[in-house]
């Protein structure tokens, strides 16, 4: 699965793991319109090298944004070339991996007085967690059915 580490001055979660993605702009048509422009700005994959399979339902972040998630497998050859602003890394970790329920790891931690939970799923110098791991439990979960 390709991941991307946030550059560290960015204010929205500096320094996290996550997908390619981002807000939706006034000529975005669709959910899936957003993450294929979102993904070419950050990383440089082009469209061409996305087959598109799907959506996975709305995910609702613990800071309050939602998230439609889009899945597609990714078809080389490629060169990716991060955006320097907003990436600091691209890198892959075995969908095995992800999806391997021995790897989610159910976390606590009191946010603003309030106990929250989130996942994690750490690999290598990675802390995979929060609504990453989030939306990668929920395509577990929907590959499960």
């Amino acid at each position: 699965m390709l991941l991307t580490r946030r550059t560290d001055h960015l204010h929205h979660h500096p320094g996290q793991v996550s997908f390619p993605g981002g807000r939706v702009e006034e000529q975005d048509s669709s959910p899936i319109e957003t993450a294929l422009r979102e993904t070419e700005e950050e990383i440089r994959l082009l469209r061409q090298h996305i087959e598109l399979l799907g959506c996975l339902p709305q995910y609702r972040t613990g800071t309050g944004f939602d998230v439609t998630p889009v899945v597609g497998l990714v078809t080389p050859p490629f060169e990716l070339v991060p955006d320097e602003f907003e990436v600091a890394e691209v890198f892959e970790v075995p969908l095995s991996f992800l999806l391997d329920v021995n790897n989610h790891q159910l976390h606590r931690a009191e946010v603003r007085g309030r106990l929250r939970e989130y996942y994690a799923m750490p690999y290598g110098d990675y802390f995979i967690w929060g609504a990453t791991a989030g939306m990668i439990v929920s395509l577990q979960r929907f590959l499960d059915r």
